[in-house]
């Protein structure tokens, strides 16, 4: 299980290092058992006190979750409470940002120290969003179908990502945009400045 834990958001100056940001990120889910779990948001009513105390026994009363599915797309905006794990794999992108505040970590030992993991529960309380509720995975919006049905999962100040499925040559560059291709299933060649090369998967 990834801790539960908060980002601050880039005006939360007062919690982040001089020379870093906040952080707000999103995934995408790749592989689910059904057993994984996605939390994301809080529970109607959770106050600061009910955090501060948050257990294994507390987590599923006060941290919204769900079921995640192959395929679906979740935000997670900075100061929004979050964790998953049990056999989920997810593709992340994010904001350039390590800055992380540990709620809970499930009673986890450091394999490192043969301790627990510190908690930095006074400042996930300084940023977090007591108001935002339950995240839910976002419905992708599908800006095309030929020559590549293109959707549109996330868009927002710090990052875009798009998902690309065809079979037919599409086009992937943009003028003066730099821009990451990973490719999750398939086969496919990417071709730039003359030059045809075999695109391997990711994994």
């Amino acid at each position: 299980m990834l801790s539960v834990q908060v980002h601050p958001s880039d005006d939360k100056t007062d919690l982040i290092s001089k020379g870093d940001t906040g952080k707000t990120e999103a995934w995408v889910v790749l592989e689910a058992e059904p057993a994984s779990r996605v939390y994301a948001g809080l529970m109607s009513g959770t106050a600061a006190g009910d955090l501060h105390a948050l257990s294994e026994h507390t987590a599923n009363k006060y941290l919204a979750s769900f079921a995640p599915q192959r395929g679906q797309g979740i935000l997670i905006e900075a100061g929004v409470v979050h964790s998953l794990g049990n056999g989920i794999v997810v593709f992340e992108v994010q904001e350039n940002s390590d800055v992380t505040f540990r709620l809970y970590d499930w009673n986890h030992i450091d394999p490192k120290t043969g301790h627990q993991r510190a908690l930095q529960v006074d400042k996930v309380l300084a940023c977090v969003d007591l108001m935002q509720g339950r995240v839910c995975p976002i419905a992708p919006v599908v800006e095309a179908a030929q020559p590549v049905v293109r959707e549109l999962l996330f868009d927002n100040p710090h990052f875009r990502l798009w998902r690309l499925q065809g079979e037919a040559p599409f086009a992937v560059g943009a003028v003066d945009e730099p821009r990451v291709l990973v490719r999750l299933e398939g086969v496919g060649n990417l071709e730039y400045d003359g030059d045809d090369s075999r695109w391997k998967k990711a994994r």
